[in-house]
């Protein structure tokens, strides 16, 4: 009998939890039903509220990760000093070679050569070179006059110099970068030197100058910065830049260089990293001293052509990780959407409470997206923050979906 009571009175406690659902759905029902578009309504508001959960959950939780990381900055230090080679390949860049190789022999590291892939250049690269080996005995060079024709031209550079490369801890960067320091080769290959891992993924920044495109360049570079940072820090990697990378020649040529990605122009970096790396075999380096920095473009023409053959190799990235930058952006086109569809609806209905709530949400987020990006910029590279970061967020939404779908087309991708 005791249990036949418990049994009745759950059973009519369920009962008068499923009427006052129904009421409540009822008046729901009734109150849009006065509303000239309550459908409308009802999807602007369900939409701005997805785009508010999975947004706070990135903001907070995952980029969170990268913006209050408290890592250690001092494990380069120590440890073992196996031999190191920088690779870069260099297709007509005497001007960029002429400052680049200089500073690398700066570095406080005492085990490093360094392979320059001399490739198809028509400049003066190869006069240079061989005057630069004279003054620096661990600089060496290899030259490619054509490239086969079933093969991406940077490619199989990389996979030339790989190949010739002295040591197994291969580390590369591209002909315009610079070391921010000269820890670089330390800070860098540190994980693969003496934590037993096979990937280090670095970052690599732009000099900041004066102007809306600089301004743009700085905010999409660390926004990228955080999407493949934080997932990294999280054990889930999924790219890295060629800028800054390190990885063992012996895991390299065990997978057969680019054997899976040849037929793709590209994604040298970011799909071979996305093709191998996980948790336990790669590290991320999170530290102002192990950055590199880059000349950024100074034409829009320029830019959206970098931008397009960096875009395009996305599409090759594995589902999962796919969804890893879809999410953010697909919540993020959302939250913007939702949000400005609210605001027009309150205003031309002058229900300003509403509005005024609306208008409240954005600008909350506005501020805390603020605060991550001035956080996440002062962590990663320690200088100014871009400017207006509310404003460039917002423009974010049209420069992702237009020129993401641009990319995800074209055909007419190539390096140099």
């Amino acid at each position: 009998m005791g249990c036949c009571r418990d049994i009745l009175h759950i059973v009519s406690f369920s009962l008068q939890k499923y009427t006052l659902i129904l009421k409540w759905f009822a008046e729901f029902d009734f109150i849009f039903a006065q509303q000239k578009r309550p459908m409308g309504l009802f999807l602007l508001w369900f939409f701005f509220g997805i785009g508010i959960l999975v947004q706070a959950v990135y903001l907070l939780f995952i980029f969170g990760k990268s913006a209050f990381y408290a890592g250690n900055k001092s494990q380069g230090t120590a440890g073992n000093e196996e031999g190191v080679t920088v690779v870069i390949c260099a297709h007509n860049e005497f001007t960029n070679l002429k400052t680049l190789i200089p500073k690398l022999f700066e570095q406080d590291y005492p085990t490093l050569d360094v392979m320059i892939v001399n490739d198809r250049s028509s400049d003066r690269t190869k006069r240079l070179l061989e005057q630069m080996m004279e003054i620096y005995p661990k600089l060496r060079s290899v030259t490619i006059k054509y490239t086969p024709p079933h093969v991406t031209a940077k490619k199989y550079a990389l996979t030339l110099g790989i190949k010739v490369a002295k040591n197994d801890v291969i580390l590369l960067t591209d002909a315009d970068c610079i070391p921010e320091t000269n820890q670089w080769i330390r800070k860098m290959t540190a994980p693969v030197r003496n934590q037993d891992k096979t990937f280090a993924v670095g970052f690599s920044g732009y000099e900041q100058k004066p102007g809306f495109l600089n301004n743009w360049i700085q905010f999409e570079t660390l926004l990228t910065a955080l999407y493949y940072m934080s997932f990294g820090l999280w054990n889930r990697p999924f790219m890295g830049v060629g800028r800054n990378l390190c990885y063992r020649k012996s895991f390299f040529m065990e997978v057969k260089a680019f054997k899976k990605l040849w037929h793709i122009e590209g994604g040298d970096d970011d799909l071979f990293v996305n093709l191998y790396t996980n948790g336990r075999n790669t590290s991320i380096v999170l530290d102002p001293e192990a950055n590199t920095i880059s000349k950024p473009k100074e034409t829009r023409k320029e830019y959206l052509i970098q931008k397009k053959r960096h875009l395009h190799a996305g599409k090759y990235y594995d589902g999962t990780d796919k969804r890893k930058i879809g999410l953010y952006s697909f919540s993020h086109a959302l939250f913007w959407l939702g949000g400005i569809g609210l605001l027009i609806y309150f205003g031309l209905a002058q229900s300003w409470e509403q509005f005024s709530a609306v208008f409240g949400i954005i600008l909350l987020r506005s501020i805390l997206v603020t605060l991550i990006f001035k956080a996440a910029e002062k962590k990663i590279q320690n200088t100014k923050p871009p400017k207006k970061i509310w404003m460039l967020d917002f423009l974010y939404l049209g420069y992702f979906w237009i020129l993401g779908t641009i990319s995800h087309q074209a055909k007419d991708i190539q390096w140099k």
